[in-house]
């Protein structure tokens, strides 16, 4: 959303940005932090689609080892560091613990691995691996007593549709113009710049000039590339679906697990929202429309058979609470089976004979996202025909994103204590009850008490649409971080749909239904500069 759209059609940008997944956002947040003006547009919601569909991990991959992706491995190792530094309310350590199966893997082959693995790349703020006797183990005891060996290992966790939205808010803050809703419905080059239409469902067409553009489309890269070059690029495409199930937990301690399968495929049993534990993936070839993709009940019976094969409690399609499928767009690199491709990116930036730059972005993870977007805009820059005075050196290594700053302003952490924050936070709002004082932190990190800004008791909260969602932090995320929908409310900003009932829906529907008849007046707000001081005013 923008605050005004007559801006967006009276002025020329230098990047516009067709996407709103991780790698949209990452690239709109660095260019405009250089001083580059950026338009970015979204056709659905902000991770509505792959970025919102992963197993929500912050990882080097540590399977991609035996594909001898030694470079892909070590760039997201060196990732992963930085954005537990960046994001530490939304990036968090995570240990796995790794059941050795003798018919699978051998131990000395795992160990080399995790030797490798741990050596890779510089680690500062996670453990080694080390193995572990399962029996005596507090991991050990959910499992299959067949399984007597293990190793133990880091990696960290994400709130995947989080680190997009917060990508997307900095941009904005910096400048940027984030717009949801609204498709790129066709751009031709005009001389040296870009002319575009873009077509959002509540403002209509509007007209776009730009010195390049950036297709971070996901799925729909390929297409997109074909539309606006007019011809077909060099690199292929695989669709690969990846389906989850959500259970109620089955095991009480924070460690996760990473599973061995016959197939030589590997899932992940993951805490998750405290009361349930998330169970992916799969990975299958996909033809559909990527914005229809549903679990099917194979990939369900399947998830539950291996959970079943570890866990001494056995589990079937009925202890299902909640399931999501997500589309990856893999670069093709001709492997047979849909779980070897690799998980690498590519960049082309068409730019033939001087033309305005088109770059494509084919592939990637959601782990490498901000080095993705540093090499995008080191391809683009000397393309641009900008000032010399423009910024050109990378910085988001070092800058927080918001809320991220969570020992003193602005500073990247020096060591992870996410309890010490969280325990200041319950010294400054002692009314809160502890399961809000924790998501609140989480979620929002050191800017908790801007949606919270006036709030002294909970009545200053207002009603409790959701079991746990109340009106100041709904009205939060619709003014500043893009909501629109129920769905971007509990399943993209919050995990509430978790716990929520259809009454409960139906009163958030009404709630947003009746604050949009009251707004249809006023200037669209999530854009840079809004005053939380009108929030608190409006917020009562």
């Amino acid at each position: 959303m923008t605050t005004l759209l007559e801006p967006v059609l009276q002025r020329d940008c230098d990047l516009l940005i067709i996407g709103g997944g991780i790698n949209g956002v990452g690239i709109a947040r660095d260019a405009a932090g250089r001083g580059l003006s950026v338009i970015l547009c979204e056709q659905h919601d902000l991770a509505q689609h792959t970025s919102s569909a992963s197993t929500k991990l912050i990882h080097g991959g540590l399977r991609y080892l035996e594909q001898y992706e030694f470079g892909l491995v070590r760039k997201a190792l060196q990732e992963r560091e930085r954005l537990l530094r960046i994001a530490p309310h939304i990036v968090a350590p995570l240990r796995f613990v790794m059941p050795h199966d003798s018919g699978q893997r051998p131990a000395w082959l795992i160990r080399a691995g995790l030797f490798l693995y741990d050596h890779l790349a510089r680690r500062d703020l996670l453990p080694p691996s080390h193995a572990i006797a399962l029996h005596s183990h507090i991991a050990g005891q959910d499992l299959q007593t067949a399984y007597r060996k293990g190793f133990v290992y880091s990696d960290g966790w994400v709130d995947d549709a989080r680190l997009v939205v917060l990508n997307a808010l900095d941009a904005s803050e910096r400048g940027a113009t984030i717009m949801t809703a609204t498709r790129c419905v066709g751009a031709q080059r005009v001389g040296l710049r870009w002319q575009a239409s873009l077509e959002s469902g509540q403002s209509g067409r509007i007209e776009v000039s730009a010195r390049a553009i950036v297709n971070a489309a996901g799925p729909w890269v390929a297409q997109t590339a074909a539309g606006l070059s007019g011809r077909k690029s060099n690199h292929g495409m695989r669709l690969v679906k990846g389906s989850h199930i959500v259970l109620p937990r089955l095991f009480e301690h924070d460690y996760a697990y990473l599973f061995q399968n016959p197939d030589r495929r590997i899932i992940f049993a993951i805490p998750f929202q405290r009361d349930f534990t998330l169970i992916g993936t799969t990975d299958l070839e996909y033809q559909g429309d990527p914005s229809q993709v549903t679990i099917d009940a194979a990939e369900v019976s399947y998830l539950c058979a291996m959970v079943n094969r570890y866990f001494k409690r056995q589990i079937g399609p009925q202890d299902v609470v909640w399931s999501y499928s997500g589309v990856r767009p893999l670069l093709d690199d001709s492997a047979q089976k849909a779980a070897e491709i690799t998980r690498g990116y590519q960049l082309e930036c068409d730019a033939a004979d001087g033309a305005a730059p088109l770059l494509n972005i084919w592939g990637g993870k959601i782990t490498t996202y901000r080095k993705l977007a540093e090499e995008a805009l080191a391809l683009l820059l000397p393309r641009l025909g900008l000032p010399a005075t423009l910024k050109t050196e990378c910085w988001t290594a070092g800058t927080p994103l918001p809320g991220g700053d969570l020992q003193q302003p602005g500073a990247l952490i020096t060591r992870y204590d996410f309890d010490a924050f969280q325990q200041q936070l319950a010294s400054r709002y002692p009314w809160l009850p502890d399961e809000l004082t924790r998501r609140y932190a989480h979620s929002y990190g050191s800017r908790t008490g801007r949606m919270l800004a006036g709030a002294q008791q909970m009545a200053d909260l207002g009603e409790q649409l959701v079991p746990g969602l109340f009106e100041r932090e709904a009205a939060y995320l619709c003014e500043f971080e893009w909501a629109r929908s129920v769905d971007d409310l509990l399943w993209r900003r919050t995990k509430l749909g978790l716990t929520s009932q259809p009454q409960h829906r139906a009163r958030l529907q009404q709630w947003l239904d009746q604050r949009r008849d009251q707004r249809q007046d006023q200037p669209l707000a999530g854009s840079a500069g809004h005053p939380i001081a009108q929030f608190v005013e409006k917020c009562g």
